[in-house]
């Protein structure tokens, strides 16, 4: 344990850590494949332990800030390149049926103010792209789609932090312990999947 725990307190320690969880959340709008969640979790296992002589372990409140900024921003990002994308990125979104799909559910959840579609898609694979992108190429206003987005940042940085904050409590911090969490990451992001894909109830017919 004392190896796993020096292994993963060297892997996060320095105030690197900061800029290289940030970068990863920011682009991984694009990029869906980056391991930001990872990289959070086990930022947060590392502080679970931290004692007040620990030197260079990242504190919880920084990387919650930290994760939750580049989420917002890297989500706005999105939305204003595919809101200025022009014909080009129309196209590219009619060939793709997640993100046409993703315009039409946007196109009437966010306007009747249902924006918890995209809380969840921040949990969802690939669901933060398809959003974002789908909300800028729906020309959704700014503010039908940024508060939503801050809202679903603050909610899966405190998440991601606090699964690895606990784990690191419990399990101790080890790489079985930023495993574990993460894996409970992975579960909430397919719950959300499929919530979003559920279709919505059918109407009840008039008396």
């Amino acid at each position: 344990m004392l190896d796993s725990l020096g292994s993963l307190r060297s892997l996060t320690a320095g105030p690197w850590i900061y800029p290289v969880v940030a970068t990863s959340i920011l682009l991984d709008v694009f990029l869906p494949v980056l391991p930001s969640g990872f990289l959070v979790i086990t930022a947060a296992t590392a502080a679970a332990t931290a004692t007040a002589a620990s030197t260079g372990v990242p504190s919880l409140l920084p990387l919650l800030l930290c994760a939750a900024s580049a989420s917002v921003l890297g989500d706005f990002l999105a939305y204003r390149l595919a809101r200025r994308g022009g014909a080009r990125l129309d196209r590219a979104i009619a060939r793709s049926r997640r993100l046409t799909l993703a315009q039409e559910r946007l196109g009437t959840a966010l306007a009747r103010g249902g924006g918890l579609l995209v809380v969840l898609a921040r949990f969802a694979p690939a669901g933060r792209s398809v959003v974002s992108l789908g909300a800028g190429a729906a020309k959704r206003r700014v503010e039908e789609f940024l508060p939503w987005s801050a809202l679903a940042g603050v909610t899966w940085a405190s998440y991601s932090v606090g699964l690895g904050w606990l784990g690191g409590q419990w399990l101790g911090a080890t790489w079985f312990s930023a495993g574990v969490s993460t894996l409970a990451l992975f579960l909430a992001g397919g719950l959300a999947a499929y919530l979003i894909r559920r279709p919505a109830a059918a109407p009840a017919p008039a008396a």
